[in-house]
């Protein structure tokens, strides 16, 4: 099965309510919540109030906390109490991988591992045995809008092959630069599409979210 979840990163947080009931009445699977501290990325976001406010009025919604943040550890469980059942932290940053997903996994949420375009798959090797899901960027992370890395498309390849190989039960995710017009590129090789200004940017949110879910369903 294919997912799609929307970033939040390219709502319009003035209408933030209304931008992701758009996405859910056009069948969102679920919804990309980017943390960002400044530190790890260039830019700064949200934090867990904001994630427990929308998991209240939305209660059945699947949030997934995406921290691009420095020292994780520190707020994994805050993030889990406010409502998110998927959390990702990225291999660039987190110097006791196996420890940290272990505690997103005793907390109750799926645990995921994120890696920049430049950061090699090799580093995987060892924690893919571990995590619920590998979080590939095809951009780097820290601004929404940015362009599709090309290259993603072997390293999504290449991923894929060595979850098979290893004979593992582990989800792709990609986020950054995917579109109604290039996820085909990627369709065979991801389970999960973060997708965001090609979402919250397109004149009919619900429309485009509607038309994203007939092309991954087209498997």
């Amino acid at each position: 099965m294919k997912y799609l979840a929307p970033s939040i990163l390219s709502a319009d947080f003035w209408n933030l309510q209304k931008d992701i009931t758009a996405t859910l009445d056009g069948r969102a699977d679920i919804i990309h919540f980017d943390v960002m501290d400044g530190l790890f990325v260039p830019n700064i976001t949200v934090g867990p109030y904001v994630l427990e406010c929308l998991k209240k009025h939305i209660p059945n919604t699947t949030f997934d906390a995406h921290l691009m943040i420095k020292d994780p550890d520190r707020y994994i469980k805050d993030f889990v109490e406010a409502g998110a059942s998927m959390i990702s932290v990225h291999i660039e940053e987190v110097v006791h991988i196996h420890r940290t997903i272990e505690l997103i996994k005793h907390l109750g949420a799926k645990a995921g591992v994120a890696i920049n375009p430049g950061t090699s798959l090799e580093v995987l090797d060892e924690i893919l045995y571990y995590v619920d899901f590998v979080l590939l960027m095809s951009v780097n992370p820290g601004f929404g809008g940015q362009s599709f890395i090309e290259r993603s498309i072997y390293r999504a390849k290449s991923l894929k092959q060595k979850i098979k190989d290893k004979n593992l039960n582990v989800l792709i995710e990609m986020d950054g630069g995917l579109k109604l017009e290039n996820i085909h590129l990627v369709k065979d090789y991801v389970d999960i599409f973060v997708i965001g200004s090609g979402i919250f940017k397109a004149p009919d949110i619900t429309a485009m979210t509607k038309s994203l879910k007939q092309v991954l369903s087209d498997v």
